[in-house]
């Protein structure tokens, strides 16, 4: 059983843990890999509209997630949102929760759309489980993502409405 709430300060050395070594592998995210965790800090909490944790049956973090404003002025009605499930949840319905909490926190945010604007093409199974989830791919950005183990790979625009 996963229970999903707002991030609280005493949450950050558990998130810190999740982040640093998926931004270190830089193989989904384009956060450099080499961010400081002051750095985490201000791009997981601080700059965007609101961050989560999901915590399991034994009250572990086991990921995270933001919401964001993707776009300013009159785009400003389309978010963006990132996650990061612990290697030992994967595979358990983690980024699924995550995913479908984040739409309906979106949209109590007043959020209408939610945009992923760089899902690195070699990550098939967020692609697969963001399909299922009713996101679809708006567009490819060719080569534009360097994988550390596949070099130049595409990554992938995917879109949701939200109401």
């Amino acid at each position: 059983m996963i229970t999903i709430r707002a991030f609280s300060e005493s949450d950050w050395s558990s998130v810190w843990s999740l982040l640093q070594p998926v931004f270190k592998a830089a193989e989904t995210y384009t956060f450099d890999p080499d961010m400081t965790e002051r750095e985490g800090y201000a791009n997981w909490i601080e700059l965007p509209k609101a961050s989560y944790v999901a915590i399991d049956e034994s009250n572990l973090v086991v990921g995270t997630y933001y919401i964001k404003t993707n776009f300013q002025g009159p785009g400003s009605h389309i978010c963006n949102c990132g996650y990061v499930v612990s290697n030992q949840a994967r595979g358990k319905g983690v980024a699924s929760a995550m995913c479908l909490h984040s739409q309906k926190e979106a949209s109590n945010l007043g959020y209408r759309s939610m945009q992923f604007n760089s899902v690195v093409a070699t990550n098939a199974d967020a692609i697969h489980l963001w399909k299922k989830l009713g996101f679809r791919v708006v567009g490819t950005l060719p080569g534009v993502f360097k994988h550390p183990e596949h070099g130049y790979v595409d990554a992938l625009v995917m879109f949701k409405e939200l109401v």
